[in-house]
């Protein structure tokens, strides 16, 4: 009796890992080429040129003046991938409000003319992830003014490539309007020159 149920519980053992381990991926790897293969390799974003430059759901570290800047990171160093992760600090907590919060206020006073009391909140606090690739219409739009000024184009040519890059909620109604920030940098390069100081890192 107790070999049967052995015997029964090693093929049905064998059964399920033919199923989930190699059949239901198998089918769905195939169902996500066919109906979302940008979506399913990964979101990457390529140059006209057909250059990877990166995903639209990882952030990167953009901070020359002439480019439009990410939030803040919280994965570790810089925009490392392989480190995700929020802060863990919460609104009760000293440092965030008096070092993380103040500096990305005063660079944004800094830099972008901004108003304190009134920054946009993703301009000076990091996501949940880390590594959210994008930012609000309010972020970029208090951003066009330093772009526009360093590559020596009009506000309104920005201010337009800005707003031709800006998504809607998701299915209309989740989340909020974003702006992904690695497109809207290519689209810079394409549509404008860079600074003359500028190189070939960002």
């Amino acid at each position: 009796m107790l070999r049967k149920q052995i015997w029964s519980a090693i093929a049905m053992t064998i059964v399920l890992m033919i199923i989930t381990g190699g059949i239901y991926p198998g089918v769905v790897t195939v169902l996500a080429q066919l109906i979302f293969p940008h979506q399913a390799n990964g979101s990457l974003i390529t140059t006209s040129t057909g250059q990877v430059t990166g995903s639209a759901l990882i952030g990167q570290g953009f901070s020359k003046p002439e480019y439009f800047h990410p939030r803040p990171s919280a994965a570790g160093n810089g925009y490392d991938d392989t480190a995700s992760s929020g802060t863990n600090k919460g609104p009760t907590d000293r440092k965030l409000a008096d070092t993380l919060i103040r500096q990305a206020v005063d660079s944004a006073v800094v830099q972008d003319g901004a108003v304190r009391g009134k920054v946009p909140s993703d301009m000076a606090t990091s996501s949940a992830s880390g590594l959210d690739p994008d930012i609000s219409p309010a972020n970029a739009a208090q951003q066009v003014a330093r772009v526009a000024r360093t590559r020596g184009v009009s506000v309104d040519a920005v201010r337009a490539l800005v707003a031709n890059h800006t998504l809607g909620r998701q299915f209309g109604f989740f989340g909020e309007p974003r702006v992904n920030v690695l497109s809207l940098n290519l689209a810079l390069d394409s549509s404008f020159r860079r600074a003359p100081e500028a190189t070939a890192s960002k």
